[in-house]
Order: structure tokens, then C-alpha cells, then sequence
């Protein structure tokens, strides 16, 4: 071969290797880092994004919210509700080699419910004892019917890690987690990355066409889109709302925007620790409810949304089939929120709202500064980093909290952990033995009308004590490049790595 067509060989093949690379490593771009990497342990949205490449469900959502089996094949319930009998597929094996069996859910499902610290008990609370009828049949026995389960076993619930990894990490099992998803972990630098590899042995391998998953959390919403836009990213989640129109007109990149499930709220310490009685928010119903008045969420929606929201009162969207019309969207109201403060004597009430160091956090923070300054109120904002915000909320270590939730497909999962008494992610601390029962009832019955002449009853009790101040429902943004196909728009706002391709 002639030396001048050596190089011109070289020169291409060296020229092509950058493209090569892309094409092997799927690069994400995340708004934040994720808390523990453990399914049992998790509670942040952005840890169900990294979730979606890593830990395979028994079930999962579809674009219209139906529930379809992913690690299950199929299921029944029985004549009374109270058993639930699941099918597995037989050619799944978790990322160490072992088998991903009925033995294994078992397992799973008694971690999610006994292990200290689990954010899931609460969603399978119902759940008394599981069965393993055969290596591929399990049969959970309830306590009383439990509508939610299904929507319970397509989130985190639903996830299953190995159990021999699971006993070997012990509480530390979230730093090199071992599941059946479709990558396998290699590597996590807080707050710098998060890389995966193809898992060889995936059941759904034919689906999987990168080799490899890189996660990196850029918090400023400017910066990430720059990583997109040089070719840095090739998909970033949560894009800034006034990005989108730009981003829209650059025919290099593709948006999406659905609206979300869940809900953007200000939780509000009304009995989880003795820090509640120290600010006026906490102790005082009417002065929660001037706070409310004082907010004009269509407002907020436009300034810190540019209108990519629906706003809502509720833990559910208005339109959703299970909003409680008995309670409609209060509109603000400056001098009523005046008169209930006078009423509860209290004179210019000062609180600390902590927040995110997210640049949406910041902003709803500011306008809502603002907002309730007219009606008197003195809010200081106190930015935390995400992760250790939970931590403090978890700890009842806050006045007030700007905390979004990403939403499940049963209303159940955006309200009894954050309602129920004693519940894991109940930081306001609210507890009413009269809401916990009717909570109980709501999940008992399989009757849509009947749940939400219940759900009315829930409403009009949590929306007079208003431990959750709920604002809007966020739309979920997404910008990615044109050459990345196969994206699905589900509403719960995870990207699903099965069948994305570069083309």
C-alpha cells in the first residue's frame, strides 16, 4: 500500500473514532446527583432516572399509564383481592450471575418491608407474607385488598436486587449496587459522574444498543444545555423552561415536553420535630392558610415555569380522574391572608424556607419571597444542596421546604407516604388518626367512584390543615439530539434506555 494512502487511511479512521465513541457510550446530563443507589433506601427523582438503566421492575408504566410486566409475565388476583399471584420470566439473572427467581422476589419484597431506613414499607404496607409457589410463580397475601400495588411494583417497590449482593453490602449496598437491568454499575464519583456498562446477560439485550452509560449531574441548567448543544451530552433531563423556545429553533436538537404526574409543593414542618412550634407557619393553621392566599400560583407558573405548568392545589392535577373537585384552586386573596393573620395574632411572621440550589428552586423561592411579603410575611430563603436538604427534612430540621415529587401512576403514591402518620416521606410531620383511616380506605377499593368520593374526604381534611402548600404540575422537559431515536415519552419523566439508538 502506498504510504500516501496509509495516512489518508489513519487520518479517517482517526477522524471516525470520535463518532465511534458516541456511539458506544450513552451520555446523560442530570439536574442533580441521586441520593443512595440502593431501590429500598432511594427517595429522589433523579435517582429513578439512573434507576431506568440499572434495575429492571416487575412491572412498569406505559405512555398512557398503563401498568405492563417487565421482569413479570403476567398476574392474577384472587376472587377477594387479597392475594396477588405473579408470573416471572425464567431467563433473568442479576448482574453478579445469580438467578433473578421467585426466591429472589421474595426476598426483595421482605427487604423493601423490614429493612431499617427503607422508603418502601409504606407503599407495601398491606403486603403480610410472600410465597414462592415455584422458581417462577409468587404469591403475595395481603391483609386487606390494596388497589395500589400494581402502580407500587412498577416504581421502586417493584425493583429487584440480588440478594446475595444485598447480604454481602449489608447498609452499604447502595455504593455498588447489583441488579437485572439492562447496564451494570462500574463506577460513581459524587457530584461527578456515574458510569455503567452493558450487562452481557440481559434478558432484553436486543433492545440495548450502547455499551456503556455515563450520568453526569450538571445543577446550572445553562451549563448542561451548553454540554448538549457542544456535543458533550447526548440527552439532558429537566431542561430549563426558558430554553425551550431557543432550543426548539436548533434543528442539531429534539425537545419533549409532557406533562408530569406528580407535583411542585412547599412542605410545611407541622409536627415532625419541635422546630414546628418555633415558626408561625407551624404553628398556626390560619397563618398556613394566609401563606396560601398570599401565592398567586398562575403567577409563579408563568415567572419560574414560563408556563410549562398546570397549576393545582392537590397532590394530583386538575383533569386528573381523581382530583377532588370539592376543593378548587384557591386564587389569591391579599386581604383575606391579612385578616387570618390578624385573627391568629400574629404580626409580620418570619420563616425559613429552605430550597434546592436548582435554578427553578431558587426562582419559585424568590417569587414566593415576594408574593407573601404584600400580606406581610418575612421569608428568608436558605439554599441546601438536595441531597442534604432531604437529610435535614428528614430530621424536621426546617420551617418550611421547596420540594417537588415526581408522581406514580395510583394517586396512593403521591399521597400516603407523605400523609399517613409515622409515614417515611411524611417531613411535615401531619398526623390524623381520621386521615389515616380514610388513607386505609382509599386503598381497599377497587371502585374508581367509590375512591374518589374517598379522595374528596382526604382533600377537604389535609387541604384544611395544609401541612403541603401544592402549587403546579411541572411539565417534564427534555432536549436531546436529533441523531438519538427511540426516546419514549412516559409521564412519570425516566428515560428508558431500551431501544435508543444513534442514527
Amino acid at each position: 500500500m502506498k504510504p500516501i494512502l496509509r495516512y489518508c487511511l489513519a487520518a479517517l479512521l482517526l477522524a471516525a473514532a470520535p463518532f465511534a465513541l458516541q456511539a458506544q457510550n450513552l451520555r446523560i446530563g442530570l439536574a442533580e446527583d441521586p441520593d443512595i443507589l440502593d431501590p429500598t433506601l432511594a427517595r429522589t427523582f433523579v435517582g429513578r432516572i439512573v434507576f431506568a438503566s440499572l434495575c429492571d421492575k416487575l412491572f412498569d408504566i406505559d405512555e398512557k399509564l398503563n401498568i405492563v410486566p417487565q421482569l413479570a409475565t403476567g398476574y392474577q388476583w384472587s376472587a377477594d383481592s387479597k392475594t396477588l399471584t405473579i408470573k416471572l420470566r425464567t431467563d433473568v439473572t442479576f448482574h453478579d450471575g445469580e438467578k433473578m427467581d421467585a426466591a429472589a422476589v421474595k426476598f426483595n419484597i421482605e427487604r423493601h418491608k423490614t429493612m431499617p431506613g427503607s422508603n418502601r414499607s409504606g407503599e407495601l404496607r398491606p403486603v403480610s407474607t410472600v410465597d414462592v409457589v415455584d422458581a417462577s410463580t409468587v404469591r403475595l397475601n395481603l391483609a386487606a385488598p390494596f388497589t395500589p400495588l400494581l402502580a407500587a411494583l412498577a416504581d421502586r417497590a417493584g425493583m429487584m436486587v440480588s440478594p446475595k449482593a444485598a447480604v454481602a453490602g449489608g447498609a452499604n449496598f447502595g455504593t455498588k449496587p447489583v441488579c437485572s437491568g439492562p447496564y451494570k454499575f462500574v463506577e460513581r464519583v459524587a457530584q461527578d459522574r456515574m458510569v455503567f456498562e452493558r450487562y452481557a446477560g440481559y434478558w432484553n439485550k436486543s433492545a440495548i444498543n450502547f455499551d456503556k452509560v455515563t450520568y453526569t449531574p450538571i445543577i446550572d441548567s445553562t451549563a448542561r444545555l451548553a454540554n448538549l448543544r457542544s456535543g458533550q451530552f447526548d440527552f439532558i433531563e429537566r431542561v430549563a423552561s426558558s430554553d425551550m423556545e431557543g432550543i426548539k429553533k436548533d434543528n442539531k436538537l429534539k425537545t419533549s415536553s409532557i406533562t408530569g404526574i406528580g407535583y411542585q409543593g412547599i412542605t410545611i414542618n407541622i409536627g415532625k420535630s419541635d422546630q414546628a412550634q418555633k415558626n408561625p407557619l407551624g404553628k398556626d393553621a390560619r397563618v398556613r392558610e394566609a401563606f396560601e392566599l398570599s401565592i398567586d400560583r398562575q403567577g409563579l407558573a408563568q415567572v419560574v415555569m414560563d408556563n410549562e405548568a398546570k397549576i393545582g392545589n392537590q397532590w394530583v392535577a386538575p383533569g386528573n380522574t381523581y382530583y377532588a373537585k370539592n376543593m378548587p384552586i384557591p386564587k389569591r386573596n391579599v386581604e383575606r391572608a391579612r385578616a387570618l393573620l390578624k385573627e391568629a395574632g400574629v404580626t409580620n411572621p418570619s420563616f425559613t424556607l429552605m430550597t434546592a440550589t436548582t435554578a427553578e428552586a431558587q426562582r419559585l423561592a424568590l417569587v414566593v419571597q415576594a408574593m407573601s411579603r404584600d400580606a406581610g410575611f418575612d421569608v428568608k430563603i436558605q439554599s441546601t444542596e438536595f441531597a442534604t436538604s432531604l437529610n435535614m427534612a428528614d430530621k424536621g430540621d426546617f420551617d418550611a421546604y421547596v420540594l417537588a415529587w415526581s408522581g406514580r401512576a395510583d394517586p396512593d403514591g403521591n399521597l400516603y407516604s407523605f400523609h399517613g402518620c409515622k409515614q417515611p416521606l411524611n417531613y411535615a410531620g401531619y398526623c390524623s388518626p381520621e386521615t389515616d383511616e380514610l388513607l386505609n380506605k382509599s386503598r381497599t377499593l377497587p371502585n374508581v367512584a367509590e375512591r374518589q368520593k374517598v379522595f374528596e374526604q382526604i382533600a377537604a381534611r389535609v387541604g384544611k390543615e395544609r401541612p403541603v402548600i401544592y402549587l403546579y404540575h411541572v411539565n417534564q422537559l427534555w432536549a436531546y439530539s436529533a441523531k438519538l431515536g427511540g426516546v419514549r415519552n412516559v409521564p412519570d419523566g425516566l428515560l428508558r434506555v431500551q431501544g435508543l439508538k444513534l442514527n
